[in-house]
């Protein structure tokens, strides 16, 4: 699977763009479809990923058709097309968090839950410190070679942030 990262919005936000057989999953399209557009090409959408429903990671959203917006994903394992992966609740920065998990991959896009070296704000509407720390305690327990994609910045390893990032400790 070929990951391509795309920062973008004023926030640069990272939206995600999966390549698999020439499919492609997008992962929080925030912001510059025409951006986004100039990865997607010829390629067929098989479906689109939020990891929580702030502006940033949704503001490109209405330029796709509905029927591809995997809307309220449950706890479970899903598969489209070539694509296979777990939803993992992660609550804490918003009520709606959640984190997909390709496991064949050794991938996981967190969203705005766990960056590298820090995690997200618990401040904001339906944001709860006590959701964060029992969905980080959750995350702690999936392989340490595991690569997190996050929301904002750079990538890293859940074994990096289980020794560096305080809020994994």
């Amino acid at each position: 699977m070929k990951i391509t990262t795309i920062p973008v919005g004023i926030l640069q936000a990272n939206c995600y763009i999966l390549n698999k057989d020439n499919k492609i999953i997008i992962i929080d399209p925030g912001d510059e479809y025409a951006k986004i557009k100039q990865y997607i090409q010829d390629k067929e959408i098989v479906k689109i990923l939020i990891t929580h429903h702030h502006p940033d990671h949704i503001g490109a959203l209405n330029h796709f058709a509905s029927h591809l917006i995997l809307k309220h994903p449950k706890a479970q394992t899903y598969t489209f097309g070539p694509f296979s992966f777990d939803v993992i609740t992660t609550k804490g920065h918003t009520e709606d968090s959640v984190t997909y998990y390709f496991k064949n991959e050794n991938t996981m896009f967190t969203g705005d839950f766990l960056f590298k070296n820090s995690i997200g704000r618990t401040d904001m509407p339906t944001g709860n410190i006590s959701d964060m720390q029992y969905s980080l305690n959750k995350i702690k327990t999936y392989p340490d070679d595991t690569i997190i994609y996050p929301g904002h910045g750079p990538s890293t390893t859940l074994k990096h942030e289980k020794e560096t990032n305080y809020f994994l400790k």
